[in-house]
């Protein structure tokens, strides 16, 4: 079972309360994913000058980068609603014909975790989004008939974390597809600036920083990390965020200085202490930790990888002498 972490990039309740009030509402407070962004910009207004609705879009990437943000922004910008749910939620065919018989014309419709869709609805959702009418089966056995139901004209925004998990039919349905990145520390910044004008924190610019820099590239992570600074700003300090109530902070949260917590620092370790620094198998891995493989790959190796502590290898994961340098570990050689 995964535990419960500050640098977690995947939603969770504390969030919602604080990502509502913080998510911009228009294309033009959106910060990072320029190339997304500046494309979109473009989609949009070409969308409204001819009266129709945007395109189908499907975001991919890792969680916590903005997705479900920007297909807020998305609808607002076309003045339209927006309807939320996720692949997860939709058991049967009956769900989903449900779901698009209730939009309203040129509305947006967000399926999150598209990828974890039954292959049954997503059959439905294909003449939806080419022809814009479902078809139901009425009835069982021979007296079955089929009923073609036309529905409004609407955009799909699928969100997936697991881009080469859709299939090639559905992939090829959406005729806007982004892929978003891990941010900049110096777009975090500016997030994390706007974030603690909103909430009403003074925070020092070196302070913005220490926390950018450990945020793991993710505006989800920053604002959390925020949040957590500012309860010991206020507790332990006079409530403004300097670096020094900053660096106690993290010290009292085990986020060390590449935004690395207990759990990341154990996989690096136990490869390097176990393995002699690998290559070793996931399922090795995982069983060692009592993690389940999925949480391994999903939640803890991207950020791992991207930081250049973690290769994935043909033959299994190794650390690099990057690791070795940021554990204190002296990396044993083949003269040793």
């Amino acid at each position: 079972m995964e535990k419960e972490r500050i640098t977690k990039s995947g939603f969770t309740e504390e969030d919602a309360e604080i990502e509502v009030s913080l998510r911009p509402k228009r294309l033009s407070d959106y910060i990072g994913q320029d190339t997304v962004r500046s494309n979109l910009e473009i989609f949009i207004e070409a969308a409204k000058q001819r009266g129709e609705p945007l395109d189908h879009v499907l975001f991919y990437g890792p969680p916590g980068l903005g997705k479900t943000t920007l297909a807020g922004i998305i609808a607002n910008e076309m003045d339209v609603s927006l309807r939320i749910t996720s692949g997860p939620a939709i058991d049967r065919a009956g769900d989903l014909a449900a779901v698009l018989t209730n939009l309203e014309e040129n509305d947006v419709l967000f399926i999150d975790e598209i990828h974890r869709l039954n292959r049954s609805v997503e059959e439905v959702l294909y003449s939806a989004m080419e022809d814009y009418a479902i078809d139901i089966v009425i009835g069982k056995g021979p007296s079955a008939r089929s009923l073609r139901l036309d529905i409004p004209h609407f955009t799909l925004i699928g969100a997936t974390t697991r881009a080469g998990s859709l299939s090639a039919p559905l992939r090829d349905r959406f005729g806007v597809i982004s892929k978003f990145e891990l941010y900049s520390t110096e777009d975090l910044m500016k997030i994390l600036h706007r974030s603690a004008g909103i909430l009403g924190v003074e925070a020092e610019e070196e302070a913005i920083r220490r926390m950018a820099v450990r945020s793991r590239g993710t505006p989800r992570v920053a604002n959390r990390v925020l949040k957590r600074v500012r309860d010991f700003s206020q507790v332990r300090g006079d409530g403004r965020i300097d670096p020094q109530i900053a660096d106690e902070a993290f010290r009292a949260l085990g986020i060390d200085d590449l935004g690395l917590e207990s759990l990341d620092r154990e996989i690096l370790t136990l490869i390097i202490e176990r393995f002699r620094g690998g290559p070793v198998g996931i399922e090795t891995i995982a069983a060692a930790l009592g993690e389940e493989r999925v949480t391994i790959e999903d939640v803890y190796e991207p950020y791992l990888i991207q930081t250049g502590l973690l290769n994935r290898t043909p033959k299994g994961r190794t650390v690099s002498d990057a690791a070795y340098r940021h554990l204190g570990i002296r990396k044993i050689t083949e003269e040793d």
